[in-house]
C-alpha cells in the first residue's frame, strides 16, 4: 500500500473534533470545519496579519448528516474570535497609544447608535411586499438591546450577539444590513473587553 494511502487511512481514524450529530438531523460538514480551524491555527501560531477575527465571524460550512454539531463548533469558533480580536486590539493599543484607540472605538460605537436611533419599524431597509425579510419586531428588540448596552452599559454578551436568530416575514428588514450592523456590534464588543 502506497504511504500517501496509510497517511490518508489513518487521519479518517482520527476521533472527530467535535460532537457529531445522528439520525436526521444535519451538522456542519467535518473537512470543511478541520480545514478551516486548521488554517486558523497556522495563521494565529505564525503571528500573520492574513486572517483576522472578522474571517472567523464570518466562515460559514455546508450542513451534511453526521456532520459536526453546530452549537459545538459554533462555540469553538466564537473563542477563535476571540483571540483573534484580542490579539487585534493588542497591536493596535500599541501602535495607537489607548487614548486614540478608545476614542476610535467610541466613534466606532457612536455610529452604530446613530443607527439605531432611528424609529423603530425604520431602522433598515425593507424588503418588497412579496420577498422575505428578518422579522422586524423581534430585530428591533435585539436593537434596543444593543443601544441600551453600548449607551448605558446594560447587560449583552458577544454571544448573545453572535446567535441572534430572526423569523422571516414579507416586507422584513434586509438581512444584509442587519447583519452588518451585528457583526460591526460584535467588532466593537471584542474591541473594548
Amino acid at each position: 500500500m502506497p504511504e500517501s494511502d496509510v497517511r490518508a487511512g489513518a487521519e479518517d481514524e482520527r476521533p472527530p473534533a467535535f460532537p457529531l450529530v445522528t439520525g436526521r438531523e444535519k451538522g456542519y460538514h467535518r473537512v470543511a470545519v478541520d480545514t478551516f480551524l486548521e488554517s486558523a491555527r497556522a495563521a494565529f501560531e505564525d503571528d500573520r496579519d492574513d486572517f483576522a477575527a472578522e474571517d472567523v465571524r464570518v466562515a460559514s460550512f455546508p450542513l451534511v448528516r453526521n456532520g459536526y454539531s453546530i452549537p459545538e463548533v459554533d462555540a469553538a469558533l466564537g473563542r477563535v474570535e476571540d483571540a483573534f480580536a484580542a490579539r487585534a486590539r493588542e497591536r493596535a493599543v500599541r501602535s495607537l497609544g489607548v487614548e486614540k484607540w478608545v476614542a476610535q472605538a467610541r466613534a466606532e460605537a457612536q455610529v452604530i447608535l446613530d443607527h439605531l436611533a432611528r424609529e423603530p419599524h425604520h431602522r433598515f431597509a425593507r424588503t418588497g411586499i412579496l420577498t422575505f425579510g428578518y422579522r422586524i419586531d423581534e430585530v428591533d428588540h435585539v436593537a434596543d438591546r444593543i443601544a441600551a448596552y453600548l449607551r448605558d452599559g446594560a447587560p449583552l454578551t458577544v454571544e448573545q450577539v453572535r446567535s441572534a436568530a430572526f423569523r422571516m416575514q414579507r416586507g422584513g428588514y434586509r438581512e444584509e444590513q442587519v447583519d452588518a450592523l451585528l457583526d460591526a456590534t460584535v467588532e466593537v464588543m471584542l474591541a473594548v473587553r
